[in-house]
């Protein structure tokens, strides 16, 4: 059997262009679209947008691989990163996570290379001390494989270059990212996909990947591409793989591109809508400014924080008293009173009963 990388005309990419070519038109539109919502955002909504877009792409890039970091020391470097003001010292996981997704955010004018990459890599593996090689290719003699299964019976998905090839590989890499005239959506997704069958890391290559497809979309768009694409792949995290893995032994990627340029498309619209939430956050609070108790206020500013997608199964009055630290008398009046003043919906009946935040 061979991978991808031992195919005769490797890297020599195909695919089927026309297919692709409604949707790097829809991207391209979208694009447009963003870019206009965030021109008419106020400097403090542009920086809200900022804090959580990012920070939920530093969380949900990390979830994928199965690391779950801390929310509040990922925002506190977010913020720091962009000279707001931070509550909290970041651990050194949240931290160059963070740092990688601002610098993916701010790299419209800057073409990828190997200095930049090994820097990325030192981000992503900051704090480990169970690798041997980190902010540097990985040496080991041992085939680089992604496994699953029993340790007697391992399952191989993917075999990379060998250690000693890397270098050679890499280089290819970057002459072909710094040549390729592609669509910002086909560009991406051939990137991602070229740089994980090197696996030119000990560890970190899926969040490094991920990062090099939004550093594309930036670098194409010449602005930041306000993109969501972890958080929507985290979403799909099954497909994801599956898709990775049937791409892995061929040169002909028309699906996974396929599905690459679907999963982006998604996470664009997901983009849209959270700067339409927080447009939507500070008109309500605007609306109610001097009628709620601090209760109250803690309780929708919570609600807001879980996005566009909502509190999940809505708000019931248990968890209204947990984010509160209230009584149930005062839970159901202060519930009641939001629903009154428009800021709340109320659905069902009895222990069935949720409130929804009352934005359109």
């Amino acid at each position: 059997m061979k991978w991808n990388w031992q195919q005769p005309d490797w890297p020599n990419w195909c695919f089927d262009s026309e297919a692709l070519q409604e949707m790097e038109r829809q991207f391209l539109v979208g694009s447009g679209r963003l870019a206009g919502a965030w021109q008419h955002l106020s400097q403090d909504h542009q920086d809200q947008v900022k804090v959580n877009l990012l920070s939920d792409e530093a969380m949900k890039s990390s979830e994928i691989e199965g690391e779950y970091l801390d929310r509040d020391s990922v925002q506190s470097s977010v913020r720091r990163q962009f000279g707001m003001q931070a509550a909290l010292k970041s651990k050194p996981a949240e931290s160059g996570i963070a740092e990688l997704m601002v610098a993916c955010f701010k790299s419209s004018g800057s073409a990828l290379d190997e200095k930049t990459l090994l820097g990325w890599h030192s981000l992503v593996c900051r704090g480990r001390e169970d690798l041997h090689s980190i902010g540097e290719y990985r040496q080991h003699a041992d085939a680089m494989q992604v496994v699953s299964g029993r340790i007697d019976r391992p399952k191989v998905h993917f075999e990379a270059p060998p250690s000693k090839d890397v270098p050679a590989h890499m280089q290819a890499f970057f002459d072909w990212m710094q040549k390729s005239q592609l669509g910002a959506l086909t560009k991406a997704g051939l990137a991602h996909l070229y740089f994980v069958s090197i696996h030119p890391f000990e560890d970190g290559n899926g969040r490094l990947a991920r990062a090099i497809s939004e550093h594309v979309f930036t670098r194409s768009l010449g602005q930041p591409s306000l993109l969501a694409l972890s958080r929507q792949i985290e979403k799909d995290r099954k497909h994801y793989y599956d898709a990775l893995e049937a791409n892995n032994k061929r040169l002909e990627v028309t699906p996974w591109l396929l599905w690459f340029a679907e999963t982006a498309l998604k996470s664009q619209a997901y983009s849209a809508s959270l700067i339409e939430h927080i447009i939507s956050k500070t008109r309500l609070l605007d609306t109610l400014r001097g009628q709620l108790n601090v209760r109250q206020e803690k309780a929708l500013l919570r609600m807001f924080d879980a996005g566009p997608d909502g509190f999940i199964g809505g708000m019931s009055a248990k968890n209204y008293m947990k984010i509160t630290d209230t009584t149930s008398a005062t839970t159901t009046r202060d519930l009641g009173d939001l629903v009154a003043k428009g800021a709340l919906r109320r659905t069902g009946e009895r222990k069935a009963t949720r409130y929804w935040l009352n934005i359109s």
